[in-house]
């Protein structure tokens, strides 16, 4: 078997201003992702983890201690006791930075599924180190990203919405992830946080398009038109729209 990348880089070229990612069929039948770099390529497995392991015999890391804090919590009737030490906030540490890599090529070739698959992943990381570690130290090094996570969870599941039109769901998805954003902001007591977050202006600026580019429903288009009538002095038109808005009104209530 010919191990030599060389005829594969040649047709692939690394462009340092985007993310070079592909998905290709493996040997084995199965999707693989690939990411060109300036030194070569990185392949990562779709489905699982991302390097293909199962550690623990589990099919992540996250798994295999999760079920042992519910195998913790049969045993002992609650949560008490459950710790994770350093290696085993080590081993999530390196899980989360595989899923993130995964993560960041599926959005740019917007598999918005994978990506909220893989930010859930990673936020219950988050979740179970900063429930289980008594080292704030490993807990401050997760927490630092849940912002950024939690802006791609949210735009990841509003871009969904907007593959089926869901405009209304999309800015749900923006709303939701700008307020738990705000929740952690605030548990520092400094609003200089909140206001400065890049991910929550990030979000603010994905509601505000999302708002320009959603089509007017009918109730909205004849509020305006009757907005505009009434300006213009056009009173008969001004009640006909009324008397129309009143009968939307009354068939939806």
């Amino acid at each position: 078997m010919n191990k030599d990348l060389s005829s594969i880089l040649s047709e692939w070229d690394f462009d340092p201003e985007d993310i070079c990612a592909r998905k290709i069929v493996g040997q084995d039948g199965k999707e693989k992702l690939q990411v060109r770099l300036d030194l070569g390529l990185l392949q990562m497995e779709l489905d699982g983890r991302p390097d293909g392991t199962q550690p623990h015999g589990h099919e992540s890391a996250l798994d295999y201690y999760q079920d042992l804090l519910k195998g913790h919590r049969q045993s002992n009737g609650s949560d008490d006791g459950f710790q994770l030490d350093e290696e085993s906030c080590g081993e999530l540490w390196q899980e989360g930075v595989h899923y993130y890599h995964r993560y960041i090529c599926l959005l740019r070739l917007e598999d918005f599924e994978g990506v909220l698959r893989d930010t859930e992943h990673n936020l219950a990381i988050f979740d179970l180190v900063k429930t289980h570690s008594d080292d704030e130290e490993a807990k401050l090094s997760f927490e630092q990203y849940r912002p950024y996570v939690t802006m791609v969870h949210a735009r990841s599941k509003g871009e969904l919405c907007l593959q089926g039109d869901d405009y209304d769901g999309a800015l749900r998805a923006a709303q939701e992830g700008m307020e738990e954003i705000r929740e952690f902001f605030e548990g520092f007591g400094d609003p200089e946080l909140t206001e400065s977050s890049e991910e929550l202006q990030a979000l603010e600026a994905w509601a505000d398009e999302i708002r320009r580019d959603r089509p007017l429903g009918l109730k909205q288009r004849l509020s305006e038109q009757l907005r505009e009538a009434i300006s213009q002095e056009r009173y008969e038109q001004a009640a006909r729209l009324r008397d129309r808005l009143r009968e939307i009104e009354s068939a939806s209530s």
